[in-house]
């Protein structure tokens, strides 16, 4: 295990920042992910804390050691790191076994062979790879050579493993698979990982903590998933972790109002908020029904989706998005056609003390 500390870090290419000014502690043992926009340099951080890369400014502290140091030039070097990695486009050599594969790295550290066997034998085991170990990678679905990817990154039994989007290149179900595996392995091991996204999906289902980064970046949030997502600090970090609807909302004798309607609204913004605010809410966080209390609004779209009905509303001009499950559906009558009138309600909405540009691309 390993407690991370990057301070002040920074990164360019050329006249084009990367990372600025940039700070991040990690606990032993945690998995942590770090969520943002393609281009924001999350892969950047990764390979600047393998070794595989220097910055212009900041130190890198792998369990009190520094391992890098723009200030007088110094580097560890990556394979005295303590760490394996794991990349998104797999990286296993076509020509070798699957076991031929994991063992690399060992081979390499000049580990003596029958401990080599054992330790490689071990880690096809870990990660479900047993029998397989003759195969060739192109014998192997990519959920399988993703997993060879991740046995050779653990066989060196790292204190930090660092994941790059390595579940990008699997279709919908091996990702979801793969990635409570992934939760599980590092449980059972015990070691810390470093898991960089830009998949919500995937960063709310495994890490102990979220680090939600913008294209600029900078850290917008750091918090548990459950914080992050339930009490996001701005709209950017809402409208990222999820389907995010927005209302124009304003103060209009004592009412908050979307156009000429008053709202009825599960919760109300602080005192201090201006007259002109909006309300973000979840496609789950909608209340539909056909009549009754709620702000009126028109049925644009009407999708059947399998397990959910998925409807896009205008409610004075501004279009929003509520998933229904069918089940939901059909026994509440809540089946609407397209140009369907309907009542709109909400469990539950965050408040923003501005307007908010809305996409009409929902």
């Amino acid at each position: 295990m390993a407690n991370i500390q990057i301070d002040h870090l920074g990164k360019r290419y050329g006249d084009k920042t990367v990372l600025a000014d940039f700070s991040l502690d990690l606990t032993d043992g945690e998995c942590f992910t770090l969520l943002g926009p393609s281009g924001c340099g999350k892969t950047v951080l990764l390979r600047l804390i393998a070794g595989f890369e220097k910055p212009e400014s900041g130190t890198i502290r792998i369990d009190g050691q520094v391992v890098t140091d723009a200030g007088d030039g110094s580097s560890v070097s990556p394979d005295r790191r303590g760490l394996g990695m794991v990349f998104q486009d797999y990286a296993v050599w076509p020509h070798m076994s699957v076991f031929d594969n994991i063992a690399y790295p060992l081979k390499l550290a000049g580990i003596e062979i029958s401990a080599r066997r054992e330790r490689t034998l071990r880690a096809i085991e870990l990660v479900g790879l047993a029998g397989l170990d003759a195969r060739l990678p192109s014998q192997l679905s990519g959920g399988q050579q993703q997993r060879v990817a991740l046995a050779r990154a653990l066989v060196s039994e790292p204190r930090l493993l660092l994941l790059d989007e390595p579940l990008n290149n699997l279709d919908a179900n091996l990702r979801e698979e793969m990635r409570f595996e992934i939760k599980a392995l590092q449980q059972k091991l015990g070691i810390t990982i470093l898991y960089v996204t830009h998949d919500q999906e995937i960063a709310l289902a495994i890490a102990d903590r979220i680090a939600v980064m913008d294209e600029n970046g900078r850290l917008r949030q750091l918090g548990t998933p459950e914080e992050v997502y339930e009490r996001p600090v701005d709209d950017f970090v809402f409208r990222f972790l999820g389907i995010a609807n927005f209302l124009p909302v304003s103060r209009r004798d004592g009412a908050l109002c979307v156009g000429d309607q008053a709202g009825d609204w599960p919760s109300l913004p602080p005192a201090h908020y201006g007259d002109t605010l909006t309300a973000g809410f979840r496609p789950g966080d909608v209340q539909l029904s056909r009549d009754g209390a709620g702000l009126t609004g028109t049925i644009r779209r009407a999708s059947f989706l399998g397990a959910q009905f998925d409807y896009l509303i205008d409610i004075g001009g501004a279009l929003i998005r509520t998933a229904l499950p069918s089940h939901d559906a059909l026994a509440l009558g809540l089946l609407f056609d397209e140009g369907d009138a309907c009542r709109v309600g909400f469990h539950s909405v965050q408040w923003f003390d501005r307007a908010i540009p809305t996409s009409d691309k929902v």
